[in-house]
């Protein structure tokens, strides 16, 4: 049997993200926890990608919204620590971006610890979405939305998003 947590999360993993509507907040990772409170309401969690993201506005009345079409009961908190990490994009999410045309994040945030030093470590090639070169180069820290930088391609020469490893 089904509990009313479990129904809920099952809902919740179709949400899709609303800046990038091929993948839900679930394989983003926002999505983080659906725990059913003492007081028998649901406690769905939510991680903002980055302290301030614009979508999380929308992304808690997308929540709210299909869990009251389906007469469930739930708060929506938003948790900021631990601080959400391109770690928690799952591998579904990955290929999705890739063929949305957005270059995912190829480092885990373990790898990209910035480590006190003179010399700035050598970034690793984006591949191109497009045409899979890693003949690619960043054109602006911030993409279309600042968890993503812009890129473009020096073999297409198209631009793309590259997904920023957090």
């Amino acid at each position: 049997m089904v509990t009313v947590a479990g129904r809920a999360w099952e809902l919740l993993e179709q949400v899709p993200d609303p800046e990038i509507p091929v993948v839900s907040i679930r394989e983003l990772g926002i999505l983080r926890e659906v725990n059913e409170g003492a007081d028998g309401e649901l406690e769905v969690v939510i991680t903002p990608t980055y302290s301030g993201c614009p979508a999380m506005d929308q992304i808690e009345h997308d929540v709210r919204a299909l869990l009251d079409a389906h007469r469930i009961r739930a708060r929506v908190v938003t948790r900021l620590a631990p601080a959400w990490t391109t770690d928690w994009i799952t591998a579904q999410a990955r290929d999705k971006l890739r063929s949305y045309g957005i270059a995912p994040p190829h480092t885990t945030a373990a790898q990209n610890v910035v480590q006190l030093s003179r010399r700035k470590p050598a970034a690793e090639p984006v591949p191109c979405p497009q045409c899979g070169s890693l003949d690619t180069t960043e054109t602006s820290h911030f993409g279309s939305t600042t968890c993503k930088a812009l890129y473009k391609c020096l073999s297409c020469l198209e631009p793309f998003d590259h997904f920023k490893p957090y």
